[in-house]
């Protein structure tokens, strides 16, 4: 570390904790990360909107709290990215679509909501500072970040490559400096999967662990809030502010909180590590394989057991995420119809034409492939042919960890089978596109907690750079702690620990 680091090269929790004893100001955090925002952004595309101005008004009123001896909160001064599918009130609100603006093309013309999500006012509640909304893919529909309406999110370890999906907007603003910490979203991997890419700590909890109040609907039995970190004692600070039980969400957990900064620490030795062989079979690249296999070695030795498990419906987790949440998608995105909020088709003669026209003109190719599938599928004739199948095979796979985690304490995959591929290469194969979240599918369909934390990355080779591979850590349900103890005790001996991606090419 340099002599006289920024303040932008401390972690999350040493940041707060500087601001909270005033040793930094936190106006000072907001201009060093707003400016940097300035500079790189139109390179990596991380976010639609940026709050320059209410940010640094934040800043100044946490200096102020703390100048007349008032406590600060868990997160003071903590630069905080938000996705955009969560509702930030008076803020410029699109999830990436069209739809969502009013001329169908600018986001800072988008949607302004009236309330902030509940884990947005958690996190004021906290005293971060929330920079700016990120990229994503429209409605969270997407793996590479590609199907937003207004550009792609760039991986700042390889601008030619993708971030990953849907919240690769946030992950890209972790893994470049651009915020301390980020909110996704997770409804099949796009928490976990931006974060393997890209190199930083992503968490999808429990489901109904986080409120999902003011998160815009993609599949509401499968969508979680979560946070990105660049360290996972910086994921745990943010995941426990942004828990608990909220009365507005009637799907959220009333279970205790725990004090997930406290796991980091935690003594690992003797957990029960299961290892899928499902996970390891073909289509899983050489080098993603070797990098997770040796993370098992070193966990390993902190004194963890390696156990073969078994999780045979694996094998039906695509089909079945598609079909669920594809129907459920037909379902929420009905409310934008042009009368409501956002775009509105001009001269239509009807109401059945404003609704056509509007969604045509507002909704991007993905969300209308997906909108079509979940409304065939709802169909009468062959509602039990695929969805009551669906739902059926999905408590299948549920039971499966039910029954490895009476052997086992955490299992352990790959979250990708691959590293971040180019911008492009799969836009044109939707299926190609879907599979790089095979692995992450089965534990959001079955609602346990799971997180990404990296291992050491590939070597580079003529063409191809160095590139992130995640370890994904999959728990029972409200074992977030478990997690986080073992995340952070690879995370000591993790070849992939304080590596950054490359300044970006002037």
């Amino acid at each position: 570390m340099r002599e006289n680091p920024s303040p932008l090269d401390r972690s999350t929790a040493d940041l707060a904790d500087l601001v909270a004893r005033g040793e930094v100001k936190a106006e000072l955090v907001a201009t060093l990360v707003l400016d940097r925002i300035a500079a790189q952004n139109a390179a990596l595309g991380a976010y639609l909107t940026v709050q320059r101005d209410e940010t640094l008004a934040a800043a100044r009123a946490i200096d102020e709290k703390r100048a007349r001896g008032e406590p600060l909160g868990p997160l003071a001064g903590v630069p905080i990215a938000i996705k955009d599918a969560l509702a930030t009130r008076d803020v410029p609100t699109t999830a990436a679509s069209r739809i969502l603006t009013r001329d169908g093309a600018d986001p800072a013309r988008g949607f302004r909501p009236p309330y902030d999500a509940t884990v947005v006012a958690r996190l004021r509640g906290a005293d971060a500072l929330l920079v700016g909304k990120t990229n994503m893919d429209e409605f969270a529909m997407g793996s590479s970040n590609e199907n937003s309406a207004f550009f792609p999110a760039r991986n700042p370890w390889d601008l030619t490559r993708t971030p990953g999906g849907s919240s690769g907007g946030s992950a890209v603003a972790v893994a470049a400096g651009l915020a301390h910490g980020a909110l996704g979203s997770d409804t099949g991997g796009s928490i976990r999967q931006p974060a393997a890419l890209t190199g930083t700590v992503g968490v999808k909890p429990t489901y109904g662990r986080v409120s999902r109040f003011g998160l815009f609907a993609f599949a509401s039995s499968l969508d979680q809030v979560g946070p990105f970190a660049s360290d996972v004692r910086g994921a745990a600070r943010i995941l426990r502010v942004i828990a608990g039980r909220d009365p507005h969400d009637a799907t959220s957990l009333a279970a205790p909180v725990d004090d997930y900064e406290a796991a980091c620490g935690r003594d690992v030795k003797g957990l029960r590590i299961g290892v899928p062989e499902e996970y390891f079979a073909k289509g899983l690249d050489p080098e993603v394989e070797a990098s997770v296999r040796a993370a098992l070695r070193g966990i390993e030795g902190l004194g963890c057991e390696l156990r073969p498990v078994r999780l045979p419906h694996t094998r039906y987790a695509v089909a079945t995420y598609y079909i669920i949440a594809t129907a459920e998608a037909s379902s929420n995105l009905a409310r934008y119809d042009g009368v409501r909020y956002g775009l509105r088709a001009k001269d239509a003669p009807d109401l059945g034409a404003l609704y056509a026209r509007t969604r045509a003109q507002g909704f991007g190719r993905e969300v209308k492939r997906r909108i079509m599938l979940g409304t065939y599928v709802l169909c009468a004739g062959y509602y039990d042919a695929y969805y009551l199948r669906a739902q059926r095979v999905r408590t299948l796979i549920r039971r499966d960890f039910e029954e490895a985690f009476k052997e086992v304490d955490v299992i352990a995959t790959p979250v990708s089978p691959t590293t971040a591929f180019r911008l492009g290469e799969r836009t044109e194969d939707p299926l190609a596109m879907y599979l790089a979240d095979i692995y992450t599918l089965p534990a959001s369909l079955a609602g346990v907690p799971a997180l990404s934390v990296p291992c050491a990355p590939t070597a580079p080779k003529e063409g191809a750079p160095s590139l992130p591979v995640g370890l994904h850590l999959v728990a029972p349900p409200l074992e977030e702690s478990r997690l986080f103890a073992l995340a952070h005790a690879w995370e000591q001996i993790s070849p992939a620990r304080g590596l950054t991606p490359p300044p970006l090419p002037r």
